[in-house]
């Protein structure tokens, strides 16, 4: 009877595991599969609990609760380029969990190649692979260097940087890429998409007195963008400029190495967002009473 007793509260904890196995959902999604080596590729993991009852998802010392393997096409796996560490977190149930990761942090993928990449997800006390999320296929490649600058670096004798920017024609438009490299070791230190670009104004890009890089480009016929990029590969800032009297923004340096964006009008997106919201239609104003 002990022995039964005993049995009893792993019968139910089999059980339940059981259940839990079947009404679990991992799922992957990605906005694009399309990307240029160096910058950032994010995938959505959405995990949904549909097992009965709250769970609390959370690794130990032996394995995570959430894996992401990043294979070649020809299924050899990559080597992660360190053990990820995701948080506990508590699905109620019936919801849903979202987490958006970076597999560049993740795996090496600064040169081109094709890869898949899937998601598994374990409950506490599992030891194997867990529940396995669809699959999806993904492809990293290089860009043309359409400006590129090095600069040493102030106090680091001998260190230096490359400041790049990229241009990625993808068949159907051509976007932008701002890019930082370490030249010691060949890589890059971070690579930020600016969106696609019109080329019948080409880009110009220039570096000011601190040795930040300035891009400006065209976005659509009438606004261009201007971004900074500090030489840590830190994006500092991104404004919309609109055309000025007459002709196109420039970017000018003045005499003390100070880099501006002249002959533009500045464009507020979010202040131009909020004054047509209190545009009001025709059909909003009063109606007028003749006697």
């Amino acid at each position: 009877m002990t022995g039964i007793r005993l049995l009893l509260p792993l019968v139910f904890l089999g059980l339940c595991l059981a259940t839990a196995r079947a009404q679990i959902e991992v799922k992957l999604k990605m906005t694009r599969n399309n990307f240029v080596a160096g910058e950032p590729v994010l995938v959505q993991v959405n995990v949904t609990n549909r097992s009965g009852q709250d769970i609390v998802f959370q690794g130990n010392s032996r394995a995570g609760w959430l894996d992401l393997m990043v294979n070649t096409l020809s299924g050899n796996p990559l080597t992660p380029l360190g053990q990820p560490a995701f948080g506990a977190v508590k699905i109620p149930l019936g919801q849903t969990m979202s987490r958006t990761v970076d597999l560049s942090r993740l795996y090496p993928l600064q040169s081109a190649g094709n890869y898949s990449v899937y998601a598994s997800v374990r409950l506490p006390g599992q030891t194997n692979e867990g529940f396995v999320s669809n699959r999806l296929l993904f492809n990293t490649s290089t860009a043309r260097p359409y400006w590129t600058q090095k600069i040493g670096l102030p106090g680091k004798a001998g260190q230096t940087r490359e400041f790049r920017v990229l241009e990625f024609n993808s068949g159907s438009k051509t976007m932008l890429y701002a890019q930082v490299m370490d030249s010691r070791t060949g890589g890059s230190l971070q690579t930020h998409p600016l969106g696609e670009v019109l080329m019948f104004r080409k880009p110009s890009a220039t570096l000011d007195n601190r040795q930040v890089m300035h891009v400006l480009y065209l976005i659509s016929p009438d606004m261009w963008g201007h971004v900074r990029v500090a030489s840590d590969g830190k994006l500092l800032g991104r404004e919309l400029h609109k055309r000025g009297a007459g002709s196109d923004p420039v970017l000018y340096t003045s005499k003390d190495g100070v880099v501006e964006v002249g002959n533009s009008i500045p464009y507020d997106a979010k202040a131009a967002a909020e004054a047509r919201g209190k545009v009001r239609k025709a059909s909003d104003r009063p109606a007028f009473i003749f006697n």
